[in-house]
């Protein structure tokens, strides 16, 4: 085909159809008691399989690493095993799917930690919020309190988590995990200056800041080989109090180590640009020169920037994120030009089917795409 958004494309050991991916999306609809996968969740994928990836929602690797209510976890018996359903969902339709894991770091509150502070690189306050829900399932933003800094000993267990974690996902069935490193939360935060002053090994330098992810990416592909291990990175993006003037830098090494260690991908959240600016197309050929491997790149891209981006041969692989909460069917109105379904935003979190499952599809999404 001459369209280049379907074009197939080699991910490592799984071939994928086209180069559409479903970004991971934050929807806040695990069951409780537990933070569990249900049917529901299965059936939101699965509508979504057209994908040629899919990259599940951030996901808890322990109970402490919650950031925000209602997200999945992938740390106990039950969670794999709602995890299992939503895998087996997807692979029945066709798709390819990949766990996003994550520690929130200070991004938290101490109402989802059992009441314990929140903890950090530093101790230096999240200037933001949080999605926070009370009994009734209802929520809204509240403020993140100051965290404390996490002592030397307390960082190789959060490591242990990440790989623990890891090899969770593959036994609930997914074909391979993305490390959230991006968007403020912890492995951000220990990358970024402005939230990282430790004086120990794992602040101050570049190489020193890069620590924690290197050990965690090392333990997680050890434990579930490279190939099904990628990462996501946001050095673009400045807010939430992540305006590093090092944070360009910090990637562009960052990407070079990463490629050295064979990972399956890189996944950069960039910010929301249309037309693109000219430090985008400048930091993509920076990547490109350290960094090979297939990117994958997400920011409110049209099927048109999407397709300018894949020629230019800078990027692999585009994520369209609101589009696809909206239009589970989204590859085919991608290929035929057909209109899209506008997301309603007040269920992007939290609630029930509505705005959830209840998207129209054009046709069966696998008839479409045949």
């Amino acid at each position: 085909m001459n369209d280049t958004l379907f074009r197939p494309f080699n991910l490592g050991a799984i071939v994928l159809p086209n180069r559409i991916v479903m970004p991971p999306l934050t929807r806040a609809r695990a069951a409780q008691p537990g933070n569990v996968p249900t049917a529901m969740n299965a059936a939101y994928y699965a509508q979504r399989a057209s994908a040629g990836l899919i990259i599940a929602e951030a996901t808890d690797i322990s109970p402490d690493a919650k950031g925000y209510s209602l997200t999945p976890g992938v740390h106990s018996p039950e969670q794999i095993a709602g995890w299992r359903q939503v895998t087996d969902a997807v692979h029945q339709a066709g798709g390819r799917i990949f766990l996003q894991i994550w520690h929130c770091g200070r991004m938290s509150h101490p109402d989802l930690r059992g009441g314990t502070q929140t903890v950090a690189p530093s101790a230096i306050a999240f200037p933001g919020q949080i999605w926070l829900a009370g009994p009734d399932g209802r929520g809204g933003m509240e403020d993140c309190p100051m965290p404390r800094a996490l002592a030397t000993a307390e960082i190789a267990p959060i490591v242990a988590n990440f790989r623990r974690a890891a090899l969770n996902a593959i036994d609930a069935g997914f074909d391979g995990v993305e490390i959230h490193a991006a968007n403020s939360y912890l492995i951000d935060q220990f990358l970024r200056t402005t939230s990282n002053q430790r004086t120990d090994q794992y602040g101050g330098s570049r190489e020193n800041r890069l620590r924690f992810l290197l050990e965690v990416t090392d333990a997680v592909s050890e434990a579930i080989g490279p190939a099904r291990t990628g990462v996501r990175l946001s050095p673009r993006n400045q807010a939430r109090g992540m305006d590093c003037p090092d944070s360009i830098p910090t990637a562009l090494e960052a990407a070079a180590l990463l490629h050295r260690r064979g990972v399956a991908y890189l996944h950069f959240n960039e910010p929301e640009e249309n037309p693109p600016s000219v430090a985008a197309g400048q930091f993509r050929r920076q990547l490109r020169a350290v960094f090979p491997g297939p990117v994958i790149v997400a920011g409110a891209y049209t099927a048109e920037r999407a397709r300018q981006a894949l020629a230019s041969g800078e990027v692999d692989l585009v994520a369209f994120g609101r589009a696809f909460i909206a239009n589970p069917d989204l590859p085919v109105r991608l290929r035929d030009g057909l209109p899209l379904n506008p997301p309603d935003a007040t269920t992007f979190f939290g609630g029930d089917a509505r705005g959830y499952l209840d998207y129209p599809c054009l046709a069966p999404n696998r008839e479409q795409l045949a």
